[in-house]
């Protein structure tokens, strides 16, 4: 048997380096005309003074698109505070309707994970929303898996891998946002932790979020060295005025119930629950009658 083998022959070098020259001229077309060309993005950000890349460092050893999500914290004009009493914790933030017609009951920026874990979120309220999601989720997850209630230290370490993780990645946007989680643990009772767009996280025995964060450890920090001073211990009515006078004072005006959201957790129940206007309202005469 014979095969004949019949070979295309080859084209010229000519016309392969015409096609490939066309190509390129067409790709370079393309990004010219969206703007992307080859050091189109080191330009940008050297003309606009930002930095476009998330996981390249600058010279100084920074990466500035971790700063600008805190300076994206603070675009929502809130403060936030959450402080731990002797058997209980309590956090208070500002509430603010952008429109007359919307429903104040539809806004809120403090929200149940599990029935005895609670958290506080300052930041952009959309970023917020989808991190109580995946709080939820996780929690949900872990109660499935081990049949019991996941600790806050956990969740707390849980969400800080999420964001650090973001970090890294060219096409993950960080979250705009700071998380406060506070709960009532078995073993070592009323629990604070704060975890921030960075991916770092700590447990504290007050902490603030948002505008006026720096105004409000500063008071807090004076109000409880005068109690630990006098070893004296803060029952549940004190802890909640303590986050609402603290709140009040850096931004400088006399609340109304309604201005306000407060939540608590005490050892009595272990259930985070908010408070209504009528509780808060009861706290806020109480504090015009103290001297802070």
């Amino acid at each position: 048997f014979f095969f004949l083998m019949i070979r295309r022959p080859p084209r010229s070098t000519q016309s392969r380096s015409s096609a490939a020259s066309d190509v390129y001229k067409r790709q370079v077309s393309t990004q010219s005309t969206w703007g992307i060309n080859s050091g189109n993005l080191k330009e940008m950000s050297r003309s606009s003074g930002h930095e476009y890349q998330i996981t390249v460092f600058s010279s100084e050893g920074k990466l500035f698109q971790i700063e600008y999500a805190f300076k994206a914290v603070k675009t929502s004009g809130l403060t936030s505070v959450a402080v731990r009493g002797t058997n209980s914790v309590a956090v208070c933030t500002e509430k603010k309707v952008g429109d007359l017609y919307i429903d104040p009951s539809t806004v809120s920026n403090i929200f149940n994970i599990t029935d005895g874990i609670g958290c506080v979120m300052t930041g952009i309220p959309t970023d917020a929303k989808a991190i109580v999601h995946f709080l939820r989720k996780e929690a949900a997850e872990f109660k499935f898996e081990n049949g019991f209630t996941i600790s806050i230290d956990m969740l707390a370490c849980r969400l800080a891998d999420e964001f650090q993780n973001f970090t890294q990645r060219a096409f993950r946007r960080l979250y705009g946002v700071e998380t406060i989680l506070v709960s009532i643990d078995d073993e070592r009772g009323p629990q604070i932790y704060k975890i921030d767009p960075a991916g770092h996280y700590c447990g504290y025995k007050a902490v603030t979020a948002g505008v006026k964060e720096q105004e409000a450890a500063n008071f807090l920090e004076k109000q409880l060295k005068k109690r630990a001073d006098v070893n004296e211990e803060i029952d549940e009515k004190q802890t909640i005025e303590l986050a609402i006078s603290a709140l009040q004072n850096v931004i400088s005006s006399d609340f109304k119930a309604t201005d306000l959201e407060v939540a608590v957790v005490s050892a009595k129940d272990n259930r985070f629950r908010k408070l209504a206007a009528s509780e808060i309202e009861d706290r806020l005469n109480a504090i015009s009658e103290k001297e802070w």
